[in-house]
């Protein structure tokens, strides 16, 4: 029995069993013989029926290793066989994940950058807020290791203008060494991925400083430094190409800039989420005053100029992705030029009203072109935007605060775990047809039927305290399952809540109709029901739909930090029709 202590009373509770669910035990006898036991045979044919798994040499693999599994665990019958608890066992095993656990890269990489989707950060020197928190080389090193392929660095000139410091310009960030923050990106930089680093720099530099920049960047990355032939590519190399190197991507400087923030755009910049995301899960890190909002001033890539300096010529043979000056007219903005190819960023809102005027033209662009999009001045806290408005419409860079946890970069996240989580997924081909360009917001029809089977979930009991949900019980699980995608896809539901057990069975099903699944991201969060308080968090993941293995699967959970709790994880079926 399980005890808590309610003042000077106990409340007895039946302990926890992980005894398979009465859906997997009819799912085991339609295959199991006369002994209760699941042999190879009938294992191969429930691999080919329920698990979908494609090719004899496929099915013969799995259907070894989970005979291995069980035999290791002692989990066989006498004379062979799997038990169904060795079945069940084997089911909620990482072998059996919903993403394949050994497929890797598996995208054409041989095609130009712009093909794929890059895992971007946004002023990845930053350890918390966009005001007063530290910079670091520590969060730099980290985004490298998650996977992420594009860093980026604002550099300045120190108070005495004879060096250069990463710092998040005229707020009150204290700053970092340069030469820490390159040294980092050379050792993780292709920890997690072979495939390039793009480093893009905000540079507020003068020349003698750029010179300087310049020499500590090829001192620092030699060989790893990826060299363009001409100023004016007409074509971007592919990440094959571009393996192991990497690239400076940035525009002239800009020295001393002004401003046009004021108190009233950093009122108007909040944003509610929409009903069907919910609240979002809190940051108690991220904590900035009314007070200091109202002071705030960024330095971005879309603010005006007082004066503009020379550029150092050896800086400048350093840049292999050029970064275009906008115009600021939307139409100059987005013509192609069939002779060249180059970068450009968007601030959130200008692209968000840029998607309603000119949707077809940002995706020609993007057919040739980097576009890079970054978060509004106003995102304070380090709060994201929603990805997929850059996605949907074939923008690579869709730039993220990496310490802005929350349901936006769980969706990154989600994004980036697709091909093998190299940070480069190859766009869809929709998006690259010149024929006929896609529209998000028009009708869609259904492409394809997704059905999600939420049969249990376990883990909490060994990864949370026994009163961290609730003092006096054990907790009272529900799980949320949706679809974050065109807005013709995007939906959220919610299974029963399971009272007072640790290892809840919910043996649930929803059906999602999915008109683009190329860009759909399943959603699956655990929350326990509170009635006196807000429920409180217990996992989360945030899986590429296209990529998901149909049958009956392991799916492993996610802190709100998006760091991998060690023992939970979810039962659950995928069924495509």
């Amino acid at each position: 029995m399980t005890t808590y202590r309610v003042c000077c009373f106990l409340r007895r509770f039946r302990p926890a069993s992980n005894e398979p669910t009465e859906a997997i035990c009819d799912v085991f006898q339609a295959y199991a013989g006369a002994d209760g036991a699941l042999r190879e045979e009938a294992l191969r044919r429930f691999l080919r029926e329920v698990q979908r798994e494609a090719g004899d040499d496929d099915v013969e693999a799995v259907a070894r290793e989970a005979m291995a599994f069980a035999a290791e665990h002692r989990l066989l019958k006498k004379g062979g066989g799997l038990t169904v608890k060795g079945f069940h066992r084997w089911l909620c095993s990482d072998a059996n994940a919903a993403l394949h656990p050994r497929r890797g890269v598996h995208d054409d990489m041989g095609l130009p950058l712009s093909h794929y989707f890059i895992y971007t950060g946004h002023n990845s020197y930053l350890t918390g807020n966009q005001l007063s928190s530290g910079c670091s080389e520590v969060p730099i090193a980290k985004a490298l290791r998650d996977g992420v392929r594009v860093i980026e660095l604002d550099l300045w000139p120190n108070a005495a203008k004879d060096d250069v410091e990463v710092v998040h310009g005229r707020t009150w960030t204290s700053p970092v060494n340069l030469m820490k923050c390159l040294e980092a990106i050379k050792e993780h930089a292709f920890v997690s991925s072979p495939y390039p680093v793009i480093l893009t720099l905000e540079d507020h530099l003068t020349p003698h400083l750029q010179a300087k920049v310049a020499k500590m960047i090829k001192e620092t990355f030699g060989d790893l430094l990826h060299l363009s032939d001409s100023e004016a590519m007409p074509v971007f190399p592919s990440p094959e190409d571009l393996r192991g190197k990497i690239l400076i991507s940035t525009k002239p400087p800009k020295e001393y800039l002004e401003t046009k923030t004021s108190k009233e755009e950093a009122q108007n910049g909040s944003t509610e989420e929409e009903s069907v995301w919910g609240d979002e899960i809190p940051d108690s890190k991220a904590q900035v005053s009314e007070k200091d909002t109202e002071q705030y001033v960024e330095e971005d890539e879309e603010m005006e100029m007082q004066g503009q300096l020379g550029v150092n010529e050896e800086y400048k043979s350093l840049i292999s992705i050029p970064l275009t000056r906008r115009k600021h007219d939307m139409d100059q903005d987005l013509k192609v030029d069939p002779e060249k190819v180059s970068r450009m960023s968007l601030g959130e809102a200008a692209y968000e009203k840029a998607t309603i005027t000119h949707g077809s033209e940002i995706i020609k662009f993007t057919q040739r072109n980097l576009l890079r999009i970054f978060p509004k001045t106003t995102r304070i806290t380090s709060s994201n935007y929603n990805p997929l408005m850059g996605w949907t419409y074939g923008a690579q860079m869709v730039a993220a605060n990496m310490q802005g946890h929350g349901r936006k970069l769980w969706l990154t996240q989600g994004m980036f775990r697709a091909n093998g989580g190299c940070g480069y997924v190859k766009k869809p081909d929709f998006l690259m047809k010149t024929d006929k360009m896609f529209d998000p917001r028009s009708e869609l029809p259904v492409k394809t039927r997704l059905k999600v089977t939420v049969y249990m979930g376990d883990g909490w009991r060994f990864d949370f305290r026994k009163t961290h949900f609730d003092k006096c019980s054990p907790p009272d699980f529900y799980a949320r399952v949706g679809i974050a995608g065109v807005v013709a896809d995007t939906t959220m539901k919610e299974t029963k809540v399971i009272k007072d057990n640790w290892i809840p069975t919910w043996d649930q099903e929803f059906e999602f109709p999915l008109a683009v699944p190329e860009l759909a991201l399943l959603r699956v969060e655990v929350h326990e029901s509170d009635n006196h308080q807000k429920d409180d968090f217990a996992g989360q993941t945030c899986l590429p739909v296209w990529e998901l293995r149909s049958g009956i699967r392991s799916v492993r959970l996610y802190a709100r930090d998006g760091e991998v709790l060690r023992s939970v994880k979810l039962l659950m079926r995928f069924e495509f029709s």
